[in-house]
């Protein structure tokens, strides 16, 4: 999909030039020529970068910066016909992200404006990323890795071939860690309280979970037998 760009800028020359080039360049162009237009197109349309004119009629470029910023976290390119230095720390400090003094060379605006956009994408995806683990719930008990989105086991970072209802067992008792756990609880949980099968089940399933995931199978640490109450998970 295409970038959306907002250009402002009252000169009609300048906005006709920017228009055209960057449309040539791919990208989905709106524009406007004074401070309110620019405003109402940018509530609107949301574009991902927005190349702003510091003077403009009506509501001046700073303004306009100062009111999106608090709305909004669009990437704001400020455009100036003065090479003031005030007017660059002015612009930063109310929020915009780059600055360029006219006359520019169109081959600068566009590595500014490809710099602003791809720095965007890299936060967008890695803000995609955090949130994306931060949803998944992965348990760890040292060599072992209990990925729950994914319905994936790891030991010593080999997956870990477990049929549905192991999976689900070993979850059930990663997630009460350290506690006592009937076998009718488990089969309750695990199987469902429709589940006709008794209680033999839990300790074939522990069996064969134990012999996957145990270090020595026939000395258990992670999977413990409580005598004549159930077991419990150490991790």
């Amino acid at each position: 999909m295409s970038e959306k760009l907002l250009i402002v800028e009252d000169e009609p020359v300048l906005l006709e030039t920017l228009v055209y080039n960057l449309t040539r360049h791919g990208y989905l162009v709106e524009s406007a020529g004074d401070g309110y237009v620019a405003l109402d197109l940018a509530r609107r349309s949301h574009p991902d970068l927005i190349l702003l004119d510091v003077m403009l009629p009506g509501l001046d470029g700073f303004e306009v910066c100062r009111i999106l910023r608090q709305e909004m976290n669009v990437p704001i390119l400020m455009l100036t016909a003065r090479d003031d230095e005030i007017d660059r720390v002015i612009g930063l400090e109310i929020g915009a992200d780059d600055y360029i003094t006219k006359p520019f060379s169109m081959r600068e605006l566009m590595a500014r404006v490809k710099a602003q956009l791809r720095r965007v994408r890299l936060l967008r995806e890695e803000s995609e990323v955090q949130a994306e683990l931060v949803s998944r719930e992965i348990l760890r008990f040292d060599n072992l890795v209990v990925d729950t989105t994914r319905r994936e086991v790891l030991l010593d970072n080999n997956p870990l071939p477990l049929k549905p209802k192991e999976f689900d067992l070993l979850l059930f008792l990663a997630r009460h860690r350290g506690q006592a756990l009937s076998r009718e609880l488990i089969l309750s949980q695990v199987w469902g309280w429709d589940f006709s099968g008794g209680s033999r089940t839990v300790d074939v399933h522990i069996r064969w979970l134990r012999a996957k995931i145990e270090p020595d199978p026939a000395r258990t640490s992670r999977i413990v037998t409580i005598r004549g109450a159930g077991y419990r998970f150490e991790g």
